[in-house]
């Protein structure tokens, strides 16, 4: 993956998979795998020993990281997901919404 089009602290949107439709809030990019570990996205169930800071012990759920290629931003003013150009901010290279007419700006 050459060019990050998400970010962490980044609302995104799953386009595939079990948990297509749900937004969540990017908290990890790994841009050598290709993945994202999203908040509330792709959960699966892990089994948890008994301990001091668990007692009860039991399954919990927990994010699991999910493609990137399976993720977009999720811009506020089209209430969808949408692809990333760049444009210059006077000179600052910012990511803005790809939708003619939405001039949402993804950097601030």
């Amino acid at each position: 993956m050459s060019i990050a089009t998400i970010k962490k602290n980044d609302m995104v949107i799953a386009m595939r998979g079990v948990s297509s439709g749900k937004t969540g809030k990017v908290l990890l990019v790994d841009q050598v795998k290709g993945r994202a570990l999203v908040e509330g996205l792709n959960l699966v169930k892990k089994t948890v020993k008994k301990s001091q800071d668990n007692p009860q012990g039991g399954i919990k759920d927990i994010e699991a990281p999910i493609a990137v290629s399976n993720i977009r931003p999720y811009c506020p003013e089209c209430k969808r997901g949408v692809r990333v150009r760049r444009r210059m901010d006077g000179d600052k290279r910012v990511r803005v919404c790809a939708v003619k007419g939405c001039k949402h700006v993804f950097d601030r």
